[in-house]
């Protein structure tokens, strides 16, 4: 019979300092962000080859792009239920051994159709893992501090994309083979296996499941580590009131508090998903379509996507000190307007600086949205929630590559970063008009009071 002892998880974490754990956990998460944002990429990166090898024409490109995301949206939906069932930490390792091994077979594809395969395959693996990742860090990390490190991660985690861009505009070059070898590289997030024992299993978790000696153990072990680092510590707010108790599985999906932020979120996710991979998945192959050479449209993307870990650094600089809601407003339409003058030049220089601002924004978007979307769940609904909603997004986005290739082929490379800019514009007005405010609940956690219950546990 389990230990029914209430251990008060949340608030026992809230009020702990950021402590070694949370930096080794920090350090592995961002370890196993850095070869999920770098495998994301490679179809994208080697496309133009298989262009010229296999005869691959912008239409397989389309289906192979479209079918990698109904595998994000498996994965993701899969993972929900497996975290909620075997655990947060149980299931990150299995999702990231998973896109690992299918990664490292698309070394050996010999075909268009075997490629599709290995990436649907990859690409469950690398959706799965990133629903669990966000997870996790929502449950393990301090409230009022959990933003900035969700941003940390994704800022040395991001820098994954352009390393992989920079590798493939040096090795695709050498031979008719090296290609392949992208792809290698992207199978090295296996390597995560190193830093398991550094993490623990979410307290919360276990509490919602029942396992209160279990969480109670571990717990205790990071309040000791915390005590032994900082000194004493405050003590926790008391357990409060949530309401009551959201059913667990797919049933949640006729309470209201678990339905309307899983539409709200569904809607961010579709439009960051179009938004983004529109840009960047086609950014290499649609600039070599219109005649810029294979290496050099490689390398220019290679340099837009800089910006992307200074746009998680800007993100950490404001996401726990302003409104998220309002943070993502504005970062979704500077990503709209500089996407839309990025798709207006063919001058090298503009290509890199919009690109430039596209990626510097797009991912600060997105460690916005990651600390975001989970908040608005509780316990038992966070991982089917955030799961689901963010694999609809990477669902859509199974007809995105075939619309902009409709576009580019009906009207022409411009129509395509209009299209793209304006999901921007309605994601963002959907969360102007519709977000909830997450930022009293922190405030609160900070001032020493309790927290709505509403929002969190």
């Amino acid at each position: 019979m389990p230990d029914l002892t209430p251990t008060n998880a949340a608030n026992r974490l809230d009020r702990l300092p950021i402590s070694r754990f949370h930096k080794a956990a920090t350090v592995a998460l961002a370890f196993a962000y850095f070869f999920e944002f770098a495998d994301i990429n490679t179809f994208a990166t080697t496309a133009p080859v298989m262009r010229e090898q296999w005869g691959v024409t912008i239409n397989h490109i389309a289906y192979v792009t479209s079918l990698s995301f109904v595998g994000m949206f498996i994965g993701s939906v899969v993972a929900g239920g497996l975290a909620d069932r075997l655990g947060r930490k149980r299931t990150l390792v299995a999702t990231t051994i998973w896109f690992s091994i299918w990664s490292f077979a698309s070394v050996f594809a010999w075909d268009i159709v075997s490629m599709g395969f290995f990436r649907v395959m990859t690409s469950a693996g690398l959706s799965a893992m990133t629903v669990v990742a966000v997870v996790y860090m929502n449950e393990l990390f301090p409230r009022a501090k959990r933003g900035k490190f969700q941003a940390y991660v994704i800022m040395i985690g991001i820098c994954g994309t352009p390393a992989t861009n920079l590798i493939a505009s040096a090795v695709v070059p050498i031979a008719d083979w090296t290609w392949r070898l992208v792809f290698l590289w992207g199978a090295l997030g296996v390597l995560f296996l190193f830093f398991v024992r550094r993490l623990v299993e979410s307290p919360q978790w276990l509490e919602s499941r029942g396992r209160h000696a279990e969480a109670e153990e571990i717990l205790t072990g990071l309040e000791r580590d915390a005590t032994v680092e900082h000194g004493t510590l405050p003590e926790p707010l008391p357990p409060f009131d949530a309401g009551p108790a959201t059913r667990a599985g797919l049933a949640m999906l006729k309470d209201k508090r678990f339905l309307y932020p899983t539409i709200l979120l569904s809607v961010l996710w579709i439009s960051q998903t179009i938004g983004f991979f529109g840009f960047s998945s086609w950014a290499p192959t649609l600039l070599a379509a219109e005649g810029v050479s294979v290496e050099d449209s490689i390398f220019y993307v290679a340099l837009t996507t800089i910006g992307a870990p200074l746009g998680s650094f800007l993100a950490s600089l404001v996401t726990d000190r302003y409104e998220r809601k309002w943070c993502l407003v504005v970062f979704g339409l500077i990503i709209a307007g500089s996407g839309l003058l990025y798709g207006l030049t063919f001058t090298p220089l503009l290509i890199v600086a919009f690109g430039f601002l596209v990626n510097l924004f797009e991912r600060g978007y997105t460690a916005l949205a990651y600390a975001y979307s989970p908040e608005l769940y509780d316990t038992r609904g966070r991982s089917l929630g955030t799961s689901l909603s963010y694999g609809l997004g990477r669902l859509s986005n199974a007809a995105g590559p075939l619309i902009i290739a409709g576009l580019y082929s009906g009207l022409g490379y411009q129509a395509v970063f209009y299209f793209i800019a304006g999901t921007w514009v309605v994601g963002a007005l959907a969360l102007a008009i519709f977000g909830p405010a997450t930022g009293k609940a922190r405030l609160a956690v900070e001032a020493g009071a309790a927290p709505a219950a509403s929002l969190n546990d």
